[in-house]
């Protein structure tokens, strides 16, 4: 094991072993972060026994594993968030110390630490190559659209600003309204952070755009309406999902036109944010009323294809079809290799940091419901995996506002809201 000591708060490393721990432990140092992926080779130790032997240690533990070409903006702000967290020194390992450096240095000139032009010299001051770093940076300059993600922790979403840096205009996807369903609190902390970033960077909202109606959160679609006057827009098979849930809720009021929304895209569509075109694709398989947003080169998904070690969303939902997942995830498997792909949900498998940027050809070689699949291998796959998970937590409560574009019941007579919610309309779901 190479260790190389960066500062006085970080020291990077090359693989130790699990027998090494109470030795850096003893040597003062308070966080382990393990930035390499579990499988790399033949008696890697894996993340599960490294947090046991950190824990074991007294130290604080970070996973964030990444591969070279991998790399994101969350792992690098991760690796932030775990050193701001220590209490001391942080020991950093990836196979041969490389990668952590990377993560380091990358977090250092996106803050502007440090100059781009020096990070080359600066890795070889220490003994690493760190010209992959200086390519990242590069790519991240080029890439349109930008993208800023906001993850919530509570509902495991991520929501996004898509901005055109030519223009300075943007659009908002998937944000959440926040919901407590054991006080029945709401709340505005979600939407009011991406309102805070969108007015830091002098941007101007054009469109907030939901990717299907969500049964794991609700929707700030509407309270961002509000807040800005944008666009509000959906998949244009959101009135079939509306009649659907009209008959569960025994909602006859309920308008099923889709006229909740400003516009209801069809497959296709085209539209503009700034300078960048954006279109349409139909996806569905989680939802009736699931789209993709391909926007430059970047995708947003959401609830069809999560990141490669989590896999592909479920598909029994009401109108959901494992046969119709497939086939919308062969059309997004179609945009180029390079193309940027956006998950609206992470679950953080095996407690790795929170991660939401892939491309397609990431997916395409890494996803174990893809890799080598057949069509019949996933539907069976995709069934199997769903008749053993319960509904999300806040189906019953999402639903009914999501279909109406985030809107909230409307206050009774007491000034109180009041959600509905149905008994025994989802049959034969696992408890």
């Amino acid at each position: 094991m190479n260790a190389v000591k960066i500062n006085e708060r970080l020291t990077v490393a090359g693989q130790p072993a699990i027998a090494d721990f109470p030795s850096l432990a003893a040597q003062g140092f308070k966080t382990i972060i393990n930035a390499r992926p579990d499988g790399e080779e033949a008696g890697q130790p894996g993340n599960a026994q490294e947090k046991s032997a950190a824990d074991a240690g007294g130290m604080g533990y970070g996973f964030i594993p990444v591969t070279g070409p991998t790399i994101t903006e969350a792992d690098i702000r991760a690796f932030q968030q775990k050193m701001a967290e220590a209490d001391g020194p942080v020991f950093a390992h990836c196979k041969g110390g490389a990668r952590a450096l990377t993560l380091y240095v990358l977090g250092e000139a996106l803050d502007a630490r440090l100059e781009q032009g020096d990070i080359e010299a600066f890795g070889k001051a220490h003994g690493f190559d760190l010209s992959g770093a200086a390519r990242w940076l590069q790519r991240q300059a080029a890439a349109m659209p930008q993208v800023k993600a906001f993850f919530d922790p509570r509902t495991w979403s991520v929501q996004y600003v898509v901005a055109d840096p030519s223009t300075g205009r943007c659009a908002i996807i998937d944000p959440v309204f926040d919901f407590d369903e054991k006080s029945g609190a709401t709340g505005t902390m979600n939407a009011d952070a991406i309102l805070a970033y969108v007015e830091c960077r002098g941007l101007s909202v054009e469109w907030i755009l939901d990717t299907h109606p969500h049964a794991d959160h609700l929707s700030a679609a509407h309270y961002l309406k509000r807040k800005t006057g944008a666009r509000t827009a959906i998949g244009a098979k959101i009135t079939g999902v509306q009649k659907l849930w009209q008959e569960k809720y025994n909602w006859p009021d309920l308008k099923t036109d889709g006229s909740q929304w400003d516009r209801l895209f069809e497959a296709g569509d085209r539209f503009d944010i700034g300078s960048l075109e954006a279109r349409v694709l139909f996806s569905p398989g989680h939802t009736l009323a699931s789209v993709t947003y391909v926007v430059g080169d970047a995708a947003f998904v959401h609830d069809t294809l999560f990141m490669p070690d989590s896999g592909t969303a479920r598909a029994d939902f009401p109108g959901g079809s494992a046969r119709e997942l497939w086939a919308s995830i062969q059309d997004i498997l179609a945009l180029p290799d390079e193309t940027r792909l956006f998950t609206g949900h992470d679950y953080q498998p095996g407690g790795r940091a929170p991660k939401w940027e892939s491309t397609v050809g990431e997916q395409k070689r890494s996803n174990p419901h893809l890799a080598g699949m057949t069509e019949e291998g996933f539907i069976s796959l995709r069934e199997t995996r769903d008749r053993t998970l319960p509904m999300p937590k806040l189906i019953l409560h999402a639903l009914q506002v999501n279909i109406r574009g985030g809107r909230l019941p409307e206050p009774e007579s007491n000034g109180k809201r009041y959600l509905k919610f149905p008994l025994d309309v989802l049959e034969g779901s696992r408890w």
